[in-house]
Parts: structure tokens; C-alpha cells; sequence
């Protein structure tokens, strides 16, 4: 079942609301809206959506052009630079989607493209791949440093990214194949089976970056040789820990709870959806604020530019405190 057509399974139950995305706005509701009038259960979500993905794109922007053109890029920072653009793409098809139904509400013939929301789904599943490459390699980093030193191929971070693109995009393909353009084929059994097929993958990742992080944490806290974290792997966790609480609702909403409307009622599907929205909006906004906030963490901010910043939180190297002494220890230098 390809996305946009479980929305419109699903908001075809849903009386009176304007929805984000492919869904169908009302002309006129049991309240008698009119079109050009707003509901704030749908006004609400839609701006709030706007305005944390504009500043999600002010953010991501600047890791890119700083990631691209004002640093030298090492292992770790093409991991960065990939889940940037990554945002940047899914906080555009945001602001579009929720652009567009905002204008629904006094123009309701404007169309929506059948396939919009397979394109949103592909720059969702190319961050969460990134997230889990990038947490899978630091934690072979830890737990096997000599190997991980010597064997690792110099441009593995540049293939890996490469390919993870690459599958992400065929798995949006395959489901849409699959599913068809329009719900004609919703419960066709090659688009269920597309489906679970889409889901287990994004449980495959899922299952891959809570592992390798929480196997990166216990090392930390109960590992043989006492080691404090670096501002690497304290950037790392928090934007684990972040896309799990933001990021992964949408995911498990896409593929879990759209088979299970029949077990809730229609305002708390529709509540649970809009709240899945603004939160994977949010997760895309917060990672450039984790990097620059993890620079900035123990430092003055006096004559520090973002590139400072930003190169401290990527730091992986030991530091020296006001008296000398070692703030952290790491690893490997990169």
C-alpha cells in the first residue's frame, strides 16, 4: 500500500477536516465551514509545520555549505553532509504539503500530485539510513578499533552514502510500481506485499541504530576501561535519541497504525496522524541545532562562528580543560 493512497483509505472516514497532503478537503463540514474558512485542527499543525521546517532549512542549509564547500570532509562529516540533504528534501516536501492545503481551504480545486507522498517517503527513509550507517560505524569504531583502523576503505563513507540513496530510492519506486496511482489497487496483494516489504526494511534500520547505539552506550558506561564521551559521540546519541521520540511516530503511523483505524475512533487516528506530521517535521530542524549546541557546549560563544561550532561537535579528539587536564578521551582521530 503505497502512502498517499492510505491516506486517502483512511481520511475518507474522517469528517470535516482539511488534511495534509493527498487527502480530500471538505466543501462543507457538519460546523457548515465554507471553504476559505479555517478549522483549527487543521490551521494549527500546517503552520506550526511551516515554521519549524523553515528553520529546519535555514539550518540544514548552513551544515551543507559549510559541509561542502568551507571544511575538509573526513568519514564522519560525509555521513552529516548526506542526512543535511536529506532534510533539506523532506523539510521542502513539508512546507509544499502544507502550502498546499492551506490554499485548499479557499481554492479546493487545486490538485495534489498522486505521487507526492511516495517522494516524501523517500527522503524519510534515505535520513533514517543515514542515521543508522552513521551509529553502526561509530560503534564498530569502539568495539573494534584496530580492525576498524586498518581495514576500513578510505572511501567506504562515500559508497555507503552512495548506496543508501540507491535504495531508498528503489524501495519508493517498487512500493509505487507496486501500488498504482491512484487506491484502485489498495488491497491489491502485490501492494500488500510491497508494503510489509517497505516496512520490514524500516525495521531492519530501525532495529540497526537502536542497537549499535545503545551497544555504543553500554560500552561507554560499563566498558572495561573507563572512557568519557567525546563531542562526537555525544552528537551521535543525541541525534539518535531525538529521530527515535520525533522522527520514528511518522514511520511506525505510515506502516503500523494505518492497518489498525478500524481499533480507533476517527478524531484519534486523525489526532495521532497530525501529531506524527509536526513531529517528523521537528526531528529534520533539530539536528543542526544538536551540532551547534554540542560546539557551543563549555565554550564561550565570543568570536566563535558557526564553522567552529560545527567542527567542534564532529571533534573526536581528546580536549584540555582551563587547568590542562583531558576533558575527554577518544578512539581514533579522524
Amino acid at each position: 500500500m503505497d502512502i498517499g493512497e492510505s491516506y486517502g483509505g483512511l481520511l475518507s472516514m474522517v469528517p470535516n477536516t482539511t488534511t495534509l497532503g493527498t487527502e480530500v478537503t471538505t466543501m462543507k463540514g457538519k460546523n457548515g465551514s465554507l471553504p476559505g474558512t479555517f478549522n483549527e485542527k487543521d490551521l494549527v499543525p500546517n503552520v506550526v509545520i511551516i515554521i519549524s521546517a523553515l528553520a529546519g532549512l535555514t539550518g540544514n542549509s548552513v551544515v551543507l555549505w559549510l559541509l561542502g564547500f568551507r571544511m575538509h570532509r573526513k568519514a564522519f562529516s560525509i555521513y552529516i553532509l548526506n542526512l543535511a540533504a536529506a532534510d533539506i528534501l523532506f523539510l521542502c516536501c513539508h512546507i509544499i504539503d502544507s502550502l498546499l492545503v492551506l490554499v485548499k481551504f479557499s481554492h479546493p480545486e487545486v490538485f495534489f500530485l498522486p505521487f507526492y507522498k511516495t517522494v516524501m517517503m523517500f527522503p524519510y527513509i534515505t535520513g533514517l539510513s543515514m542515521l543508522s550507517a552513521i551509529s553502526t560505524e561509530r560503534c564498530l569504531s569502539v568495539l573494534c578499533p584496530i580492525w576498524y583502523r586498518y581495514r576500513r576503505h578510505k572511501h567506504t563513507s562515500v559508497t555507503v552514502c552512495a548506496l543508501l540513496w540507491a535504495m531508498s530510492l528503489l524501495i519508493c519506486i517498487l512500493n509505487k510500481v507496486y501500488c498504482g496511482i491512484t487506491d484502485v489497487r489498495f488491497k491489491d496483494a502485490k501492494c500488500l506485499k510491497a508494503n510489509f516489504s517497505t516496512a520490514a526494511c524500516l525495521a531492519v534500520l530501525v532495529l540497526i541504530l537502536s542497537g549499535s547505539s545503545l551497544a555504543l552506550l553500554v560500552r561507554f558506561l560499563c566498558g572495561p576501561r573507563q572512557m568519557q564521551l567525546t563531542r562526537l559521540y555525544v552528537t551521535i546519541l543525541l541525534t539518535v535519541l531525538v529521530f527515535l521520540l520525533c522522527g520514528l511516530p511518522l514511520g511506525i503511523y505510515w506502516f503500523v497504525l494505518i492497518w489498525t483505524h478500524d481499533n480507533f475512533s476517527e478524531n484519534l487516528h486523525y489526532g495521532l496522524y497530525l501529531a506524527s506530521v509536526v513531529l517528523s517535521s521537528v526531528n529534520s530542524c533539530a539536528n543542526p541545532i544538536i551540532y551547534f549546541f554540542v560546539g557551543a557546549f563549555r565554550r564561550q560563544l565570543k568570536k566563535q562562528t558557526l564553522k567552529l561550532l560545527l567542527q567542534r561537535a564532529l571533534q573526536d579528539t581528546p580536549e584540555e580543560d582551563e587547568n590542562g587536564g583531558r576533558m575527554s578521551l577518544s578512539r581514533e582521530e579522524w
